[in-house]
């Protein structure tokens, strides 16, 4: 029997969130902070001549709320030279999944090469922002007079060229190749070349410029073929320059992909940051089964997918699979976004059904629940691949219809049992002996 709801669903579920009440800005208009929004931003940022500072925040976080009074400083001591702006991810979701934001607060500098920021990783403070911005309006400078220098007597990509920059290419050698790449937790592309190489010189100013711009994501290495051979020879390099990729997690020297892109620091970028996104793992989707199971899956991830699926004994087992084999096709489809996935059973959490309008017009059903917003959208498609599709990517560009959750605030989650992947049994009838019940034979129905 299911018990009756007497507390709130995840209590603990991004508690700090719900407390800070409705939306606010950071930042006022009398600040020298630029509001920016996916209606201004192109034309405000992408589209202009000058470098940004842009910092993509939430207001419930505590880090951002710190920040903001170096930041102010750091937009007043810039005004007139860089253009310091602050976008508020809880209402620019689109806008902040566009450029990548996965934490807050995020700091971008929008440079010479507006469609790849540079990632602020500095000291929040207002001198270490404003230093870091005038490093990106210098090189932006170097780049527009031709100024950036060009390729070392030496041949190699870690010359410093346009917006790119030597130190952001890595010197690898024989002695230290294992230690930095083999066994690093991040994602690495490595250029063997020769100095006398006329191929590998040209590179070398896009490959500055691309280490530069996927700081951050992807490390870029490059290595001296004709000094470190045994490398060389490890990796069967027969021509130069040879461009090859260690995706991120442990590695072994089998892990190597060759490079088949093109040859300049946006080829190199694109491709870089495809392969990026692609070792980022697939959601598990997750039984609901308790408020920590809960809290563990969607606390921190900006839309969590419920999906409420049929009861055992009216869809056995391979139908059930076959229902949450479609979500993991979607979850990895969508693995880009970071949501939370969650499942639970026709029935098991009854009052959270009430509370999102789900299994009102049968099983299976989803709906998508905006935590911080205390939002959420239902399916009101087809519970298949392509509808469930449908349904997601609208609401990953920021359409489809919305509504506010009763209350603002879910029920609690009842603890169940996990399901044994097994089909569903009837529950066993007892048998009742009526051979000591006294009839009386007159009576007539």
């Amino acid at each position: 029997m299911i018990p009756r709801a007497a507390e709130r669903l995840l209590v603990l579920v991004g508690l700090l969130l719900f407390v800070t009440g409705p939306s606010q800005a950071l930042y006022s208009s009398s600040d020298d902070v630029v509001a920016l929004t996916t209606a201004n931003f192109d034309r405000t940022v992408v589209k202009s001549d000058e470098v940004w500072v842009v910092e993509f925040y939430a207001p419930f976080c505590g880090h951002c709320r710190n920040l903001v009074p170096e930041y102010k400083k750091a937009a007043t001591a810039l005004k007139g030279v860089i253009k310091v702006g602050g976008v508020n991810c809880e209402e620019e979701q689109g806008l902040c999944g566009q450029h990548g934001v996965r934490g807050y607060p995020t700091i971008k500098i929008f440079g010479a090469n507006k469609r790849s920021p540079v990632d602020y990783n500095g000291q929040r403070t207002a001198k270490d922002i404003a230093e870091a911005a005038l490093a990106e309006a210098k090189k932006k400078i170097k780049n527009v007079l031709g100024g950036g220098g060009g390729s070392s007597s030496s041949g190699g990509s870690g010359s410093n060229s346009g917006s790119g920059s030597k130190d952001d290419v890595i010197e690898l050698t024989d002695a230290n190749f294992d230690k930095l790449v083999l066994q690093s937790e991040e994602p690495w592309l490595v250029e063997f070349y020769a100095p006398w190489c006329g191929h590998c010189k040209n590179l070398a100013p896009h490959w500055a410029r691309a280490a530069t711009e996927l700081k951050g994501k992807v490390k870029l290495g490059a290595l001296d073929a004709t000094v470190h051979q045994q490398k060389m020879s490890e990796y069967g390099v027969q021509g130069f320059p040879t461009i090859k990729y260690f995706p991120a997690g442990t590695k072994d020297r089998n892990s190597a992909e060759d490079y088949n892109g093109g040859r300049t620091s946006s080829d190199i970028v694109n491709w870089a940051q495809d392969k990026y996104t692609e070792d980022i793992p697939s959601p598990e989707i997750v039984q609901l089964t308790s408020e920590q199971v809960a809290r563990d899956t969607c606390e921190k991830k900006p839309l969590c997918v419920v999906s409420v699926l049929p009861h055992i004994l009216d869809c056995n087992a391979d139908c059930r699979n076959g229902y949450l084999k479609i979500l993991q096709e979607m979850g990895d489809k969508y693995k880009k976004k970071e949501w939370g996935w969650l499942w639970t059973e026709g029935g098991a959490q009854l009052d959270l059904e009430s509370t999102l309008d789900i299994g009102g017009f049968g099983y299976p059903a989803m709906a998508v629940v905006n935590l911080k917003k205390m939002k959420y959208s239902l399916l009101r498609g087809s519970f298949s691949k392509d509808g469930i599709n449908e349904f997601l990517r609208d609401l990953s560009f920021g359409r489809g219809h919305t509504a506010p959750v009763k209350g603002a605030e879910l029920p609690k989650i009842h603890t169940v049992e996990p399901w044994d992947g097994k089909d569903g049994q009837l529950p066993v009838e007892e048998d009742i002996d009526l051979s000591d019940v006294d009839l009386d034979e007159k009576d007539e129905l």
